[in-house]
């Protein structure tokens, strides 16, 4: 697809800065075509949950703020923690008590930064920009999300969930350079978040250990690890909700790796495979729900050849899509491994760097 080359006169442009290194070169670059955008900072991290939710944002601020000084742009920090709450964390929550893995990261771009954001400030900009790794796309079909320059660093995984509307106000700057090149214009242009690592984990947990996190909100409840292949009872997990597929650590099992590859939600079981490698943790079949897709055009065909991916990763899978029943599944060229029930499974056109849209993996077939 070819892009539409203009550029809008005299436009709004609010940028999401987060205090990181990918979306503080986004208002340099901004500033370098001529935009003069308004930086956001939006606070999220449950800081007032006393002594439990630790996510201090101040170092974001303060290098946000220099950022804003630098380049003589206008700074607003935003308060969206009580939003956060109750949609993000809270489907988190939800999510792991029927015994789904959650994508927070996912959500959060569709409910506070290009959501609840959106709702209180959208109608004052044209553009709404991110450090994220990804492309836009404009043309006389419309608007298309595309992969990023960097296959290693492309964010279109976590941009799936968006809606049509919220992806027609998105830039992103850095989607065309790859990471080390982001890097090196922080050097050279001296920026404080030049050499910052990159965030890891959930970011509204902070420091905060993930199981203490569903320790509190879901609680404890003994079950029995058992080896898929022989029904052999191997030892005690503390809740299903602390184990996702594909997991290895963690477990406590002597004579690994262990990985487990299934969960039985109603008999609180887990089950595991032993080996590097093992049969079980793989699926050619992978059921789709609640699939959105990002075109009001797009349309899945049974049959129809694509590209996916069920998590973060810089390859594609290589897949057909079957539509059966009202069922609409991904089966893959060659069997996965695993394939998590609640993560989201993305699908990008089979030749073209576009991302068509994504759904929810099911565990219809879980036990």
């Amino acid at each position: 697809m070819r892009p539409l080359q203009f550029k809008l006169q005299n436009m709004e442009i609010a940028s999401l800065v987060s205090g990181g290194v990918d979306s503080s070169v986004t208002i340099p670059l901004l500033k370098e075509q001529g935009y003069d955008p308004v930086i956001f900072y939006i606070k999220i991290g449950m800081e007032d949950v006393p002594g439990f939710i630790d996510c201090p944002s101040e170092e974001d601020i303060e290098i946000t703020s220099y950022i804003a000084h630098k380049y003589d742009c206008h700074m607003v920090i935003v308060d969206l923690q009580k939003e956060y709450w109750e949609s993000v964390v809270a489907y988190t929550i939800d999510a792991v008590k029927k015994g789904l893995t959650p994508n927070p990261d996912v959500m959060c771009n569709r409910l506070i930064k290009f959501g609840a954001f959106e709702e209180r400030f959208g109608n004052q900009f044209d553009k709404i920009t991110t450090g994220h790794y990804a492309r836009t796309i404009e043309n006389e079909q419309g608007h298309f999300l595309s992969t990023a320059a960097d296959p290693v660093k492309d964010q279109t995984y976590f941009l799936a969930r968006i809606t049509y509307a919220q992806l027609s106000k998105l830039m992103f700057p850095v989607g065309g350079l790859l990471k080390p090149e982001v890097r090196s214009l922080a050097e050279k242009m001296k920026l404080p978040s030049a050499h910052r690592p990159d965030s890891q984990g959930i970011c509204f947990l902070g420091k905060v250990n993930y199981n203490d996190f569903i320790r509190r909100y879901a609680g404890e409840k003994e079950g029995k690890i058992i080896e898929f292949e022989t029904g052999k009872i191997l030892g005690k997990h503390k809740g299903f909700w602390f184990h996702t597929i594909g997991q290895r650590k963690g477990l406590g099992l002597s004579g690994g790796p262990w990985f487990v590859v299934r969960k039985d939600i109603g008999e609180n079981l887990i089950y595991v495979s032993n080996g590097y490698d093992p049969v079980a943790q793989y699926r050619e079949m992978i059921p789709l729900t609640d699939l959105q897709l990002l075109h009001p055009d797009f349309r899945l065909k049974d049959g129809m050849e694509l590209r996916f991916k069920i998590r973060h990763q810089p390859d594609f899978n290589v897949g057909r899509i079957r539509i059966t029943d009202q069922k609409v599944l991904i089966q893959s060229t060659i069997p996965v491994s695993g394939v998590a029930p609640g993560q989201f499974g993305v699908l990008y056109h089979a030749s073209e760097p576009i991302c068509l849209g994504s759904g929810v993996i099911d565990q219809a077939d879980e036990g």
